[in-house]
């Protein structure tokens, strides 16, 4: 194994892993032809832009599906599998499941690239699964010149405590567990303008399982729940707030942010998937007069494994944020939900 070699060089699209752009998937979702026969098990599939798909087994128990994968955001191959395994088991968590089961899917240049660089990004990702209490259970290989590594999982549920995207109330306060700004810092990596202490910071933010935090809202009136992604904050706020038929306010000054994100902003590492972001939940937006540009994109940039945002019932907010915390959880309260204009996002 060369011991100076960098992932990130090796993605044709860099540092953030993003995915598709909200408005292209939107395009290609909308020309595929609807179910006509709809399963009245499927409690949870495309309608929604949800984070998984969940199909009820019995009274009971459901299952809870979900995938992703991407292009390393990160050089150290062990922490590259750490991040996919945490972001991937994630969505399980947001809507209210505990994974059980997991498969690796790998693309990867095997004749290229020494075979040490692949077994450290599946024993990153196997030691993460082991804390998350999942099994892997197998997965799928293809030889490709850009490497990319993810995980399909499998979760359950009880279907009367499935967290959706949808259920969010007037009066509910929001919860965010993590910092955002993680996409401008894994591009920021890339083009090597990270000291060590900050690759060692977004890498643990990455890496961090929303475990915790899903567990611990299990026992609060949560009404709403996602975790926020590719899309953003605003985006993932955004279909909080037009599944629920609600207007969603944001506290710009409280939304924790990574440091040195906005200089870095400043100095040009804007990844293409914020500004596919922002543009598509511009319309739908209202920012103060006081933000410039970079503001905007900030709070629209795309993360890779961020946190839970919440909505919680306003009697249990500041209980459950107070419980978070006291678990080690980085949670603040970020804003609120009201009547309104539905859909609609407001920030202060």
């Amino acid at each position: 194994m060369t011991d100076n070699i960098k992932l990130t060089s090796l993605s044709s699209k860099g540092g953030c892993g993003c995915k598709i752009g909200p408005a292209d998937l939107e395009n290609v979702l909308r020309s595929l032809p609807q179910q006509t026969v709809p399963n009245p098990n499927l409690l949870v599939g495309l309608d929604t832009s949800d984070d998984a798909g969940v199909y009820k087994l019995t009274d009971d128990l459901a299952l809870v599906q979900t995938v992703d994968f991407f292009t390393p955001i990160v050089d150290d191959p062990y922490a590259f599998g750490q991040v996919a395994a945490a972001n991937a088991i994630s969505d399980v968590y947001a809507m209210g499941g505990t994974p059980i089961t997991a498969l690796n899917i790998v693309a990867f240049p095997i004749s290229t690239l020494d075979e040490s660089i692949l077994a450290n990004i599946l024993r990153g990702a196997g030691d993460k699964l082991e804390e998350a209490g999942v099994s892997l259970v197998g997965g799928h290989s293809i030889d490709d010149q850009e490497p990319k590594f993810g995980l399909a999982v499998t979760g359950t549920v009880h279907p009367n405590h499935i967290k959706t995207n949808t259920g969010a109330k007037p009066g509910d306060k929001l919860i965010l567990t993590k910092p955002i700004g993680v996409g401008i810092m894994s591009s920021s990596l890339k083009k090597g303008l990270l000291e060590q202490d900050e690759i060692d910071r977004v890498t643990q933010v990455m890496t961090t399982l929303n475990k915790t935090a899903s567990e611990t809202m299990s026992d609060f009136k949560v009404n709403a729940s996602t975790d926020v992604t590719g899309f953003g904050l605003l985006g993932h706020a955004s279909e909080i707030a037009t599944g629920s038929h609600v207007e969603i306010r944001i506290d710009s000054k409280a939304v924790p942010v990574l440091p040195r994100v906005k200089e870095l902003a400043e100095g040009g590492v804007i990844p293409g998937g914020t500004k596919n972001n922002f543009n598509h939940i511009n319309d739908i937006v209202t920012f103060p007069e006081s933000f410039d540009q970079l503001d905007k994109y900030i709070l629209c940039d795309a993360v890779t494994s961020g946190g839970l945002l919440m909505s919680v019932d306003s009697n249990d907010a500041d209980t459950l944020l107070n419980t978070l915390q006291q678990k080690g959880v980085e949670a603040q309260i970020i804003g609120h939900v009201r009547d309104g204009h539905n859909g609609h996002i407001t920030v202060d």
